[in-house]
């Protein structure tokens, strides 16, 4: 079990997904399922204001978590919404969901199945390492500048497919940090975690920096 937690945009996402590659098994997005619920709720109509409401959709839906090397697809009531919740929209809203306790224990308990079922697994996050797997075998932090941040997900988006300018980025990743927990912090102040900064690293740097700092059995 290998843990990589940070902000927005600090590259974890992509690093994770390329580790996984690398050892060979599954990568667990575990945004992506907040990500999913907002998008339930911004689809459905439901009042992301209110946290009854939000709640009552988090436990009602059937959300689906396929892990692979590469990937990570998610499927809301039957339906893939891998792509849907990339949105600059979704990205928006997700945080009124991540902050909403019982939720993050509903989706904390799921994650915590989807390792169980697939064993080895590197999971990425904000409170992977601190909260959701405190006895994995590795534990990463990963940071970044803000302008780093703000330049890798714009190329992200685009690359997406979404019609997005740098402000529109700048801006919510302001909006994310400011309503963000940083539940990676205690990771950090017991010395549990190795912090990498990825500002002026390759992401082939990230994932041989990762690879050689994992522990040797």
């Amino acid at each position: 079990m290998i843990t990589i937690d940070g902000p927005a945009g600090s590259g974890k996402s992509t690093a994770a997904r390329k580790l996984a590659a690398r050892l060979e098994i599954p990568y667990l997005d575990t945004g992506a399922m907040y990500r999913a619920i907002a998008q339930a709720a911004l689809t459905r109509g439901v009042d992301l204001e209110n946290p009854d409401e939000l709640l009552a959709l988090a436990r009602s839906v059937r959300l689906e978590v396929d892990c692979g090397p590469t990937h990570t697809r998610v499927r809301v009531d039957g339906h893939d919404v891998t792509e849907a919740i990339r949105s600059i929209e979704v990205s928006r809203f997700t945080s009124r969901v991540a902050r909403h306790p019982e939720i993050r224990a509903l989706l904390v308990q799921q994650q915590r199945e989807v390792a169980a079922r697939t064993g080895s697994v590197v999971s990425e996050g904000r409170d992977q390492g601190a909260v959701v797997f405190p006895h994995a075998d590795a534990k990463f932090v990963l940071e970044a500048n803000p302008e780093a941040r703000a330049i890798r997900r714009l190329q992200e988006m685009i690359a997406d497919g979404e019609d997005v300018t740098l402000d529109d980025v700048i801006e919510n990743l302001r909006i994310r940090d400011a309503a963000d927990t940083k539940q990676w912090e205690p990771l950090l102040a017991s010395g549990e975690a190795i912090v990498i900064d990825t500002s002026d690293m390759t992401i082939h740097q990230v994932v041989d920096t990762l690879i050689n700092r994992l522990p040797r059995n």
